[in-house]
Order: C-alpha cells, then structure tokens, then sequence
C-alpha cells in the first residue's frame, strides 16, 4: 500500500493537489509511516516544473499537515500512550530505564526535541506521540512544533523548488559523494548516541530515583 502511494504521488497531486499534501504529511506526523516528506518534495517540484501549484500554499498545506498531525499524535500519546508503551514497550527495546531516560529527556531538552525532530525521519514519526506520553505542557509543544513545522516544510519545499528536476538527475559523482555524506553523518550521530547514552542514563536515574511513574 506503502510502495502505490509512493509510486503514485504525482497523479495523487494532480487530483488533489494541496489537500494531498496536507493529508500526507498530517498522517506520518501522527505516527503512521506514509511518505509524507516524499510529498512535500514531490508537490514542491510539480510546482516548479508545471506551474499548475503555488510553491507559496503547498508550504502551507504543508506546514498546516505537520501541525494538525503531531498535535493528534501528542493527543494520542498524552491520553493513553503511556500505558501502552509501559506495557508493550520491551518488544520494542522500550525497557523501564529507556522510559525513565526519555522522561528525562524530554523534561530538560523536549523543546529541541520537539524542533529538531521534524528534520529526522524516525522523530518526524513519533516526537509528538513520546511528547505526549511524557506529558510535555501543550502550549510548549505546540510553539516549538508550529516552528519546526513551518520551518522544515519552508526549508525543504523552497530548497525542491528551485532545484527542480535537478533533484531526480544527480548521478555519478555527485550520487557517490552524497552518499558518502549520509553514511559519515549517520555513523557519526550512532557514535554520539552510544557514547552519550550511559552519561545520559545516569543523570536520569539519579534525577528520578524509585520506580518509573506515569508522568504528570
């Protein structure tokens, strides 16, 4: 279903243009994993190749997708996600101690989280949800995920735009050298996560001695 949408967004923009924008990236940024950025890109590039869609109102269908969707994904989160993640969490490498690192976490540095999530694909996803399960005050949330939205949609959907069709021909040396760039800069936020986790580990569990709670 996944591989249609994604195969397929350029007749969806056709059809739907700015609504098929909003939908897409107002969907992923609730937690479900449709190519919303993908969309953003795509209708950018429709737009400055065509002319048939405003570069100007697909960032705003953009923007406005990313706002509604974390805010129900926060709802979500903030209402029952706790409970889920508490109990089903271990599956997913979600034990008590990383549940007690992300309340830390979001506690001292939610607003960055929040921010700069939108500009990674697996925080993209679920920022809001774990901003929600660990109970981040809304009205904080929501300033930083209204700025991240509309800054990530402008950034990515200006940056399509002019570059146009020039994004879908880069080949030979240009593919190798952005590929080597992505692998450098993957390996190098592995390294800095693993070697930060135990520091960060350790001021959680000394900042919030005695069993993991629900927070408030």
């Amino acid at each position: 279903m996944l591989e249609f949408f994604a195969s397929n967004l350029d007749s969806l923009l056709a059809s739907y243009g700015y609504l098929a924008v909003f939908v897409f990236v107002g969907v992923e940024s609730i937690g479900i994993p449709v190519p919303g950025e993908t969309m953003l890109v795509t209708a950018a590039i429709y737009a400055g190749t065509t002319g048939r869609l405003s570069i100007f109102w697909v960032i705003v269908a953009s923007s406005a997708g990313a706002i509604v969707g974390d805010n129900i994904g926060y709802g979500i989160g903030r209402t029952g996600g706790y409970r889920l993640v508490k109990r089903y969490g271990r599956y997913i490498r979600l034990e008590e101690d990383r549940l007690r690192l992300g309340q830390y976490l979001f506690d001292k540095h939610g607003s960055k989280v929040v921010f700069f999530g939108r500009f990674v694909s697996v925080l993209r996803i679920f920022a809001a949800f774990l901003a929600g399960v660990n109970r981040m005050h809304w009205r904080r949330f929501l300033i930083f995920n209204a700025a991240g939205g509309i800054v990530w949609s402008t950034i990515y959907g200006v940056a399509a735009f002019l570059l146009g069709k020039q994004l879908l021909q880069l080949s030979g040396r240009v593919d190798f050298a952005l590929a080597v760039v992505g692998v450098a800069v993957i390996i190098l936020v592995i390294v800095f996560l693993r070697r930060n986790e135990a520091r960060l580990q350790r001021e959680a569990d000394r900042a919030m001695l005695g069993p993991l709670k629900a927070p408030r």
